[in-house]
């Protein structure tokens, strides 16, 4: 086996956060908390995945901040199409690893409360 070889791996997840807006007119991304950001070790302009528990979409973006404690979580530009305001997503950003590193990582998974997005105590 080529050690040398990497896969993409689960890096972080924010498991159920509720999309608070969504907005056509922005350039794009996903506004996030910024309490989650650090929560879950995202960084701004990270590129993440959108799995929308509501209607099935995924979608790919990338991470922008949004205001600490505020419980934001608002799909922009045309990512705005893909979830309505209540619709409960997953976000996720993965990494390379190799497959030695791979089999003994440990992703950063965040559950806040589904119902303000926010860090539970």
């Amino acid at each position: 086996m080529d050690h040398r070889m990497t896969i993409e791996v689960l890096r972080a997840k924010l498991h159920r956060v509720r999309i608070t807006e969504a907005n056509l007119n922005y350039i794009g991304s996903i506004t996030i908390d910024e309490d989650l950001i650090d929560a879950a070790g995202l960084v701004e302009g990270e590129k993440v995945q959108v799995l929308n528990v509501n209607n099935g979409e995924r979608l790919e973006t990338y991470v922008i901040k949004g205001e600490r404690g505020s419980g934001t979580i608002c799909l922009n530009g045309p990512a705005a199409h893909k979830a309505r305001v209540g619709d409960i997503v997953i976000v996720v950003a993965y990494a390379r690893m190799t497959l030695d590193e791979a089999r003994s990582y440990r992703p950063t998974i965040v559950f806040p409360d589904e119902d303000t997005n926010r860090l539970r105590s």
